[in-house]
């Protein structure tokens, strides 16, 4: 592993580049998905402010929930806890990043179940790309010992070992690109469907251009309008959210199991307390938005 890039006497943290990889493939994806959706156009700078401005906030949160987590150790080195070049907590850069997310959404005056929804996408690959520092560093983030094939030891980590373990930033990787494509698609089909018609702000040639798309939905319906009918329900303003936070919940408490985070109550770590949390959030949500009335389609 490669925790660091010597450049003479300049060290500089293979984690943090891969922190501004995730931020640079966040911001694409997140651009795209406002222009789709006509909240800014490409552009604009509103996708970066979204991206640049979560993304810091995030790490902050992600830093002072690692820190919090173990008060004792906290107390004891202050500021060699705070300044640490390792421990970040996933649920606490998820809450610092969201209320960052909040802020700027009220104050663009944009409808947050959208901007929500246009975010998610975007969230879940600047996650997995981000990832790809644990790794890089050996930060501790990977799992227990196996004896699979592609296990990987991380002697020059900065949390060392030589045993061969489960490479979990990658399995990590792998399942946030799926997640971002799955979210991706629900968006796709919400404008296609007609379920954000009239809260978008989408020009009408967009409207237009995405209407024209052959639809990839389920052909077992017989017309274009009962297939929309049928989905409308499932992709009203808030579900690609609420997808996102059931999703990630459910794969950051799947891949605990064979992590080395150790654990607190129930068995369960920290991050699957949170993980589950993220999931009963977004089947909340889901159910709150489903119940919402949508305008009838034309």
């Amino acid at each position: 592993m490669v925790p660091f890039l010597h450049f003479g006497r300049l060290l500089i943290p293979t984690f943090g580049l891969m922190i501004a990889a995730a931020m640079a493939v966040a911001y694409y994806v997140l651009r795209a998905d406002f222009a789709r959706r006509g909240l800014a156009a490409k552009d604009s700078t509103t996708a970066e402010m979204f991206v640049a401005v979560p993304a810091l906030c995030g790490i902050v949160g992600a830093k002072l929930y690692h820190v919090l987590e173990t008060p004792r150790e906290l107390l004891a080195d202050p500021l060699g806890q705070l300044f640490s070049r390792y421990g970040l907590a996933w649920f606490g850069g998820l809450l610092a990043g969201f209320a960052a997310f909040v802020w700027l959404a009220r104050r663009f005056r944009y409808s947050l179940p959208q901007v929500f929804d246009a975010g998610s996408a975007a969230a879940a690959i600047g996650y997995g790309v981000g990832r790809i520092g644990c790794l890089l560093s050996g930060d501790g983030d990977y799992g227990v010992p196996t004896s699979l094939p592609w296990g990987m030891s991380f002697p020059n980590g900065l949390v060392p070992t030589s045993e061969r373990v489960h490479p979990t930033p990658m399995y990590e990787l792998i399942v946030a690109c799926a997640i971002a494509w799955i979210l991706w698609e629900l968006g796709r089909l919400q404008i296609l469907s007609g379920s954000i018609g009239k809260s978008t702000t989408a020009s009408r040639r967009d409207r237009v251009e995405f209407a024209s798309e052959p639809p990839r939905a389920s052909a077992s319906l017989e017309t274009p309008s009962k297939r929309w009918n049928a989905l409308r329900p499932w992709l009203r303003p808030g579900s690609v959210f609420a997808a996102y936070l059931i999703l990630t919940g459910v794969a950051r408490f799947l891949v605990e199991f064979i992590r080395i985070n150790p654990r607190s109550f129930f068995g369960l770590t920290n991050a699957q307390a949170a993980s589950l949390a993220s999931v009963i959030s977004g089947v909340a949500l889901w159910v709150a938005v489903s119940r919402k009335s949508l305008p009838q389609s034309r």
